[in-house]
């Protein structure tokens, strides 16, 4: 069974950084997508950043710029790095997997796979 457990979530300052791990066990697939999500109460889950096998990656408007998704094949470990954080980014965050299929197309909380969360929390 596939899992992916996340790693990193915590409280930060307004123009702080953070760097979220997960980890994926039991993903096998050559051809994938994967990817970020993330929900804050009271708000729509948001699409925050993809990843494909081939090092393609796509951002939600919101973050260009300031998060960068990246993979290490060798750590079976997905990473999003958040700088220059801002109070509207405080939100559970989430990782997913997908083998590759018009589902990568659409946003990461559609995928098969998804971690069960980790709280990141920004303040002004």
């Amino acid at each position: 069974q596939v899992q992916l457990v996340e790693s990193g979530g915590g409280s930060v300052q307004s123009g702080g950084s953070l760097r979220l791990s997960c980890t994926v066990s039991r993903f096998t697939y050559v051809n994938y997508c994967m990817g970020w999500f993330r929900q804050a109460p009271g708000k729509e889950r948001e699409g925050v950043a993809r990843i494909f096998n081939d090092g393609r990656t796509i951002y939600a408007d919101s973050v260009k710029g300031r998060f960068t998704i990246s993979q290490d094949n060798a750590k079976n470990t997905l990473y999003l790095q958040m700088n220059s954080l801002k109070p509207e980014d405080t939100a559970m965050y989430y990782c997913a997997a997908q083998s590759y299929s018009l589902a990568c197309y659409r946003a990461p909380y559609d995928y098969n796979y998804r971690s069960q969360g980790t709280q990141v929390t920004v303040s002004s």
